[in-house]
């Protein structure tokens, strides 16, 4: 067999040659400094050289992973790369033995890098072929699942949650199932793939502690398996994890029993859940319980008879892809390979609805992988042996351009990038000599899947068809109309036809236009099918009828809907959901264009985005108030965005909060030095001076919500005290910047044409309202050091510096880090802390469990423990500061500072209190009331609990509020004396 080195010379040629010349320069000097002869015999090396330069010149993240471990390379390149595999996967494995949970992640994190630069190379080289290439991927993976499921067991045994000792508990006989679906299931995971697994259990297999049921155990371990898989820490993250194709992901928990499961499937399952199933496999835990599952859905899965109905539902997903994400046509700049047309979603469709169609009858056309299945199809004659040799050679290029993609950078792309550069990039990766003619070759290989995979789809029905008569003309109902509305399960269905009626006379704005009418009547079936599928229609419709006669115009927006029919499901559970929402859209419809962007549901926007967009959108601004109305309308999207991701459940409130921060974050940087221009016009500036604005609350804890307003602090700082500033009427720094900070709260808070921002509360200043409205640094450090009270500490610790000068900053982070890390009197801090909330309960007395924040055993009590414990206990246990709540309490547990099952209950109650908080403040202005709440918000509450129904989240809520006001007793009450 063949080594890497030796291969090196197939490598493609470096794209950019000037980073290989920096990167070389540094791997050079790594080589001497650690005085490795090996590494530098491989730099000597002709076929070493050009593979590292190919390399450093075709991919910055697989050039990272060299920089950063530049003594691999020799265990890399002078073996085999199966033998190379080999020592990975038995690494990988050993992992399962360490102690402490942090020390298995970083392992399978840093054994993950090295196998993806491994893989790489055997790739680019062309050592191993596609099928190998993925089969290393996947195997990987199994081993990363298998060894944290491992670890996951023993450690509830050790923890008393399971009655066996650690040793005795294996995943066989366990009763978890871990069914790897998609690509992960097939054995055919791209490079930077996420992995999509269904978990299930079935109860009773292992011994739990009195008080623990199955589902409980199975999933907070599942919750933990994503954690150690997924989240990213110093040495990066194994895999992204993906849990949504198990039964009802809306309304179950991440673990589902199998019984409910097999239930599901038996009455509920959806023909593109069978599709799913073609390629299900059991990856970890109890094996043998994975295939019992699999061989009881084999008659759900395989059907005896032509399955000839689940090929429009399958179809109907293909033109969905196509309307979300304009991939309706062949293209090279900013095509999708995977998604667009004669794509790789294309062959694998092509392949999966055959299998549909006949794989009940004949047993070998039930295998999971694309490739060897074309070679299947072929054999039975259902298609000509060139087409599955086509659409082989197709879909192997396609791959292989799709690992390109996603080396570059570990992205987890399938689009061409749009830039001739960029381009030039991919097509020399791919070891074309120049663009054109990879161009060409990708062409040919899209249009000729495009055909084959036409022909058989000849047709496709109009998305707008729902079954009986829909006529909404003259003045009298139509009989038929109310049966099909009845049908639809519409109860009012006289009133409806209507309310329709109305919208086709034209009398409200959105319909006065004919365009705009003949696009409303095209869309009709569609809208109340979606409308008919949320959980109150009565109500949906309802909402959507003012949200229609609120609207200023019609024909953008119905046009819209009409190249995007998923569009009006989301719309139609925005009706029947959150009125908040949907009044908030009547008036401002065209934030609807962004979810349209096919990558909308896939990542919230990161701080650079958030930085770059908001940029992009004052750019523009003319003058002071342009900027602030600018400003208003940039936020009010991002919100509506971020609104309809929670709303969704696609983002729960450990992405949401930091989001929202984030957003609050931005604007806060850029309109507090446009503040202090503002001021600088009449009064010009201090020479030195400059000023810091640190978030306090929910802001600097990045735990807000979309009705949060903002805790803020202003700090400056002057090289004199009686320094003045410059201008025609000249101000000492105090009143200086007071005015800055002044006029920086009417920037925030002031109702322009387009709204306002935030409400602003600076009490959290020294001194509260007593003191100036802006502090001078040295004051702030002598008011904390001398004056402030316990609660102003206990606020501190969640202070967040986010706007100033980067020297100023740190000088304030240390200053408040040496206030929380000082060594306390644990009795006299608890005793501060108990009074406190003795008061609070008194000022907001309240026995409404859904009062979240001032109910006994709610958000305030888990603050006040969590900070009391990092006042109290920081001083020796630095690492539990942190700003947010979450996150200190997880750091407090593994500093053993709780008990281990006081800690885990209080982190599950604070993401059940955030979550829930996240979707209320979306959905509702005040208190959220049971009795009021339409049954769909009551839904999607349940969701964000975990929890199958209304019913059991309350309990589940009263009950986490009894042990959290336990806790609080046994933690602050007791210490208090």
């Amino acid at each position: 067999m063949t080594t890497l080195r030796e291969n090196g010379l197939k490598a493609p040629q470096p794209y950019d040659e000037a980073r290989v010349a920096r990167e070389m320069e540094d791997l050079k000097a790594a080589a001497s400094a650690k005085d490795d002869p090996a590494l530098s015999a491989l730099i000597g090396d002709a076929g070493a050289l050009h593979l590292i330069r190919s390399i450093f010149g075709n991919s910055p993240f697989l050039g990272r992973i060299i920089r950063l471990h530049p003594d691999w390379l020799p265990r890399l390149l002078n073996r085999t790369p199966e033998e190379a595999m080999d020592d990975l996967i038995a690494r990988a494995v050993a992992a399962r033995d360490l102690e402490k949970q942090a020390d298995v992640m970083a392992a399978l994190r840093l054994a993950k890098a090295e196998a993806a630069l491994l893989i790489a190379m055997a790739d680019i080289t062309g050592i191993w072929p596609l099928e190998k290439v993925t089969g290393a991927l996947t195997d990987f993976a199994d081993t990363a699942v298998d060894s944290s499921i491992v670890w996951l067991l023993r450690n509830a045994a050790a923890r008393g949650q399971i009655l066996r000792a650690p040793e005795d508990v294996s995943p066989a006989g366990s009763g978890l199932v871990l069914l790897g679906m998609g690509k992960y299931g097939s054995r055919e995971l791209n490079y930077s793939s996420d992995i999509d697994m269904v978990v299930f259990y079935e109860p009773g297999q292992l011994p739990l502690k009195e008080g623990l049921d199955d589902g409980e155990l199975f999933v907070r371990m599942t919750k933990d398996l994503v954690k150690m898989l997924q989240e990213r820490t110093a040495e990066g993250y194994v895999f992204r994890t993906d849990l949504r194709l198990r039964p009802d992901p809306g309304g179950t928990p991440v673990a589902v029993s199998l019984p409910a499961a097999e239930s599901y499937y038996e009455s509920r399952g959806q023909n593109w859940e069978r599709a799913a199933f073609i390629k299900a496999r059991p990856v970890a835990g109890d094996m043998a319980a994975g295939e019992r599952l699999l061989k009881t859905l084999t008659p759900y899965v395989w059907r005896k008879n032509l399955d000839f109905a689940a090929i429009d539902d399958i179809h109907s997903m293909k033109r969905q892809i196509h309307a979300a994400g304009g991939h309706g046509v062949v293209a090279v700049a900013g095509h999708n390979i995977k998604l667009g047309r004669g794509g790789i979603r294309e062959i694998e469709f092509f392949v999966q609805t055959q299998q549909l169609i006949a794989g009940g009858r004949d047993h070998d056309l039930r295998g999971k992988q694309t490739c060897p299945m074309l070679d299947e199809l072929a054999a039975k004659k259902w298609i000509a042996p060139e087409t599955a040799e086509e659409m082989k050679e197709a879909y192997r290029f396609l791959r292989t351009l799709e690992h390109r993609l996603q080396m570059i950078d570990d992205e987890q792309t399938h689009s061409l990038p749009v830039s001739d550069a960029d381009l030039d990039h991919v097509a020399c990766f791919m070891g074309f000599a120049n663009r054109a003619e990879f161009a060409e070759a990708l062409t040919r290989r899209l249009e000729c899947v495009r055909d084959h995979y036409a022909k058989l789809f000849e047709t496709a029905p109009p998305l707008g068809e729902e079954g009986g008569s829909l006529v909404f003309t003259g003045t009298e109902d139509d009989p038929e109309t109310l049966e099909t509305l009845r049908g639809l399960g519409f109860t009012r269905p006289s009133e409806m036809s209507e309310a329709i009626r109305g919208w086709h006379t034209g009398r409200f704005p959105a319909t006065r236009a004919t365009r705009s009418r003949e696009l409303l009547t095209s869309l009709m079936p569609a809208l109340l099918r979606a409308l008919s599928r949320t959980a109150n229609p009565d109500t949906a419709f309802d909402r959507f009828d003012k949200f229609l006669t609120g609207l200023p115009a019609g024909v953008q927006l119905f046009s819209m809907f009409y190249s995007n029919p998923h569009l009006l499901d989301l719309l139609a559970g925005i009706c029947g959901t959150a009125p908040r929402l949907a009044a908030y859209l009547s008036q401002n419809p065209r934030v609807l264009e962004a979810v349209v962007d096919p990558d909308f549901f896939k990542v919230l926007p990161g701080r650079e985005e958030l930085n770059r967009s908001l940029k992009d959108a004052l750019v523009h601004a003319e003058d002071y108030q342009d900027m602030l109305d600018f400003a208003r309308v940039w936020a009010r999207e991002y919100r509506f965005r971020l609104g309809v991701r929670v709303l969704s459940g696609s983002a729960d409130a450990e992405e949401a909060g930091p989001a929202y921060a984030a957003l609050a974050s931005e604007l806060v940087a850029a309109l507090a030095p446009a503040a202090e221009d503002k001021v600088a016009e009449r009064h010009g500036r201090i020479e030195g001076g400059r000023f810091c604005v640190v978030a306090m609350g929910k802001l600097g804890s990045e735990e807000m919500s979309a009705s949060s307003d903002l805790d803020l602090i202003v700090i400056y700082d002057v090289p004199d005290a009686d320094a003045q500033s410059n201008g025609e009427r000249p101000l000492y720094a105090s009143q200086y910047y007071a005015r800055v900070c002044q006029q920086l709260i009417n920037a925030l808070t002031a109702p322009t044409a387009e709204g306002k921002l935030y409400e602003v509360d600076m009490r959290l200043r020294p001194s509260g309202n007593a003191g100036p409205i802006a502090t001078a640094f040295d004051s702030f450090v002598a008011y904390q050091e001398a004056e402030a009270w316990t609660w102003e500490h206990m606020a501190l610790t969640r202070a967040r510096v986010i706007s100033g000068p980067q020297d100023l900053r740190m000088r304030i982070e240390d200053a408040i880090a040496r206030t929380i890390l000082k060594e306390r009197d644990a009795a006299l801090i608890a005793k501060d802390v108990a009074d406190m909330r003795d008061r609070l309960a008194k000022e907001r007395h309240s026995q409404n469990p859904w009062e979240l924040k001032h109910v006994r055993g709610g958000l305030v009590d888990i603050e006040f423990i969590c900070q009391y414990l990092q006042l109290v206990h920081a001083n020796r246990h630095p690492a539990i500061r942190h700003t947010h709540t979450r996150t200190a309490l997880v750091r407090i547990a593994e500093e053993r500072l709780l008990p281990a099952e006081t800690a885990d209950m209080l982190v599950r109650a604070i993401s059940l209190n955030h979550n829930l908080t996240q979707v209320i403040r979306v959905c509702v202005e005040g208190v959220f009331d049971p009795v009021e709440a339409p049954t769909g918000l009551k839904f999607r509450l349940a969701r964000a609990g975990d929890v199958p129904d209304f019913a059991t989240l309350e309990a589940e809520l009263l009950d986490s509020q009894r042990r959290v006001f336990e806790a609080f007793e046994t933690i602050v009450s007791a210490a208090a004396g």
